[in-house]
């Protein structure tokens, strides 16, 4: 025997008479560093001879997970083979959270205002709206109208013969008295005006509702919608109920109540002046606009005083050297110089010279 069959061979029987070494070595193979690999926590026995051996991962982010390595023992050649290697996350394992579709998790807040998603038509928020229909007799009325003229031969004919047992019928009911026919017709004709009174009220209330449209909201979906509304910010759980005072919608005049269920829960605000204007709020909600609170006092923007004057200090400033110009001190001068003296100069000059031409003339 060779060498090398002989190396194999000792190789081949220390894997079979440790398939845990075995494992574990695989483990060191597929992980990126040899102290990823923990401790052996045990083994799990499968079917055709198949057995899966589980060691703690060390991995950062990989808390609670384990090496699974999966070896088939060959029980005639005596050998173990390696089947697959992986990481398997136990109960406690470190997990992403599960994957909801993209339909379930989608929000109402995530659409803008081109988005359109369109309606199931299995939707069970919605159902059949009211559909007035039409009375048997009605109809029966307008079959007959319908019927071609080669009936008519018939029908003439079995017209005919309940006429007949008709006269025979009345005059083997002459002993019945007269008073019990007009109490049955009264009663039939009574039963009728019934009928059409409540037809007309299921008309009318249908109308009132707006029940006859296609579809309409069916409990689940008025639940559904009271439940989102009544807990949103347009709740009594909001900040501003808490800070209106107890001044609620119910009672305010810029309340519009709506029909059905839901107004019995809910209005529509209309104040202008309200930061819910054209939304829908419960009636235990408040915003601090309520049509009863009044106003505060006017006052007026600008409270005028009477003015200050500083008389204790004194202000320096410094208008730096004057340059020399003589026309402006000619004009400063004649400005600072007296009308009246500029006049009695001139006359004081006038005589001057009258009394040296008098000299001159002497």
């Amino acid at each position: 025997m060779k060498a090398e069959d002989m190396d194999e061979s000792q190789e081949q029987g220390a894997v079979e008479a440790d398939p845990r070494m075995l494992a574990r070595q695989v483990a060191l193979d597929v992980a990126d560093e040899s102290d990823q690999v923990g401790d052996f926590v045990h083994s799990i026995p499968m079917d055709d001879g198949v057995e899966d051996f589980r060691f703690a991962c060390l991995m950062r982010g990989y808390e609670g997970w384990q090496w699974s390595v999966t070896l088939y023992h060959d029980v005639e050649r005596g050998q173990w083979s390696v089947d697959e290697s992986s990481l398997v996350p136990t109960e406690t394992a470190l997990r992403p959270p599960a994957w909801v579709p993209w339909k379930d998790r989608l929000r109402s807040s995530d659409l803008s205002m081109t988005d359109a998603l369109g309606t199931d038509p299995n939707d069970p928020r919605l159902e059949d709206g009211f559909l007035p229909t039409r009375k048997p007799a009605d109809a029966g009325h307008s079959d007959a109208a319908d019927t071609g003229t080669d009936h008519q031969g018939a029908d003439h004919a079995d017209a005919t013969a309940a006429d007949g047992a008709a006269h025979k019928a009345a005059g083997a009911a002459d002993g019945v008295s007269g008073a019990t026919a007009d109490h049955a017709t009264s009663d039939a004709s009574a039963d009728a005006d019934a009928d059409e009174d409540g037809d007309e009220d299921t008309r009318q209330v249908a109308e009132e509702f707006a029940l006859t449209r296609r579809h309409v909201l069916s409990p689940l979906g008025r639940s559904q919608t009271a439940k989102r509304w009544y807990e949103g910010p347009h709740g009594p759980k909001s900040l501003s109920t808490r800070t209106a005072g107890g001044k609620v919608c119910e009672t305010c005049g810029f309340m519009v109540p709506l029909q059905g269920e839901l107004g019995t829960m809910f209005g529509v605000c209309a104040n202008a002046w309200s930061p819910d204007d054209g939304r829908v709020v419960s009636l235990d909600h408040g915003c601090g606009e309520h049509s009863e609170i009044e106003p505060p006092e006017t006052a007026p923007l600008w409270v005028q005083s009477k003015p200050a004057f500083d008389d204790l200090h004194i202000d320096i400033l410094d208008t730096g050297q004057r340059g020399e110009h003589g026309h402006v001190e000619l004009l400063e001068s004649l400005t600072d110089t007296d009308p009246n003296e500029i006049d009695d100069d001139d006359d004081h000059g006038d005589d001057g010279h009258d009394n040296e031409r008098g000299d001159t003339e002497r």
